[in-house]
């Protein structure tokens, strides 16, 4: 009788072990590399199913998933990578990725995600890459993304974000990338990016800015790539630059309605390479802007003066060989010529000669 009892009891816990820690294939998916990979796509699924602990990837894409419930992965602690991506997830619950201390790539784009609960991301502390593009989040509760100490990309492209508030990156200072572009963002308040202030990429382009939001941006240092196209600014101030302008290296301000670019608005920009300015209503570059390291320029749509104010920009254009599309609105007899087509930029425009200093014989 008592080996009969031993014999259930460690039938009780083999059965217990494999539940545990499913060794099979989920069912409708396809399993690789000794289930290390298991790739459920397009599988009709409509709950997470459980994975073998030995899962290093697992693509659950195409599906329709609703939500990541709490430890929804809880088998899987050895998880590298995680796509979710077009499964009709509205909401990440709590603690959804509890456990997953290995995850360095989540990819949840084109959802319909509008509520990431707090605490949603805890222990996604190795998470390097996190993609959340293409869903409805209006709001990011402060500290959302603390755990993530390792963050190096975000990519928070076409949300429906209206303002950043301080504290939302708060323990991501490793965060190198930053793509919010095509939300509804109107506000960025100071201090919002204070905890970011090693980013190298900043994308804003295509949403609701109506002022270049300088406090937000004055702690950013070592800022290579700003685009900001699509914000309806009609001017850009002074030292908007300045904190980070020794590594900008491309900007991009087009399609923005500007009608003026301060004289000091490049203040501190040494070595810009790349300068997107078309579909504006510039008349003329900022005195400060220094064209020796500029390879590249789009200077097209805009109603450009052509007098002496572009003499530096014509050099600019003669020494560099380039041949830009941009055409000139003023003065009247040179209106539709191409600027580097056009004889009065230069005409006239030759230093003027130092004053000669007359003195005085004394007798």
């Amino acid at each position: 009788m008592c080996c009969v009892s031993w014999v259930l009891l460690g039938t009780f816990l083999v059965v217990l072990a494999v539940q545990g820690a499913p060794s099979r294939c989920p069912s409708a998916c396809q399993c690789r590399s000794d289930l290390q990979h298991i790739m459920c796509d397009d599988a009709g699924l409509r709950t997470i199913p459980r994975v073998s602990e030995e899962a290093r990837l697992v693509s659950l894409q195409r599906n329709n998933l609703g939500s990541v419930p709490t430890a929804a992965f809880s088998d899987s602690k050895k998880l590298v990578s995680l796509h979710m991506q077009d499964s009709q997830l509205q909401e990440i619950e709590s603690q959804a990725f509890k456990g997953l201390k290995q995850l360095a790539y989540l990819y949840l784009s084109n959802n319909r995600i509008s509520s990431i609960k707090p605490g949603a991301f805890d222990d996604l502390t190795h998470l390097t890459y996190l993609y959340l593009d293409g869903n409805q989040i209006s709001k990011l509760a402060k500290g959302i993304f603390s755990p993530m100490i390792n963050l190096f990309f975000l990519q928070l492209n076409a949300n429906k974000l209206q303002e950043l508030r301080p504290g939302t990156f708060t323990g991501a200072r490793d965060l190198r990338w930053l793509h919010m572009s095509g939300n509804k963002l109107s506000t960025l308040h100071p201090g919002s990016l204070d905890e970011v202030e090693n980013l190298a990429l900043l994308h804003l382009s295509d949403n609701k800015l109506s002022a270049y939001p300088s406090a937000a941006m004055s702690k950013l240092r070592v800022l290579e790539e700003l685009r900001l196209g699509g914000n309806a600014m009609r001017t850009v101030p002074d030292n908007a630059f300045q904190s980070f302008g020794r590594y900008l290296e491309k900007l991009h301000l087009d399609s923005m309605g500007l009608e003026k670019l301060s004289d000091g608005a490049f203040n501190g920009v040494r070595g810009v390479r790349f300068l997107q300015l078309d579909n504006n209503n510039l008349k003329s570059l900022p005195k400060n802007l220094k064209l020796q390291n500029v390879t590249n320029m789009v200077l097209n749509n805009n109603p450009w003066d052509c007098t002496c104010v572009l003499a530096p920009l014509r050099r600019w254009m003669d020494s560099n060989q380039i041949r830009s599309d941009a055409v000139c609105a003023s003065p009247a007899s040179q209106r539709g010529k191409q600027i580097r087509d056009s004889t009065s930029v230069l005409r006239r425009c030759r230093s003027k000669p130092k004053s000669k200093i007359k003195t005085e014989r004394r007798h």
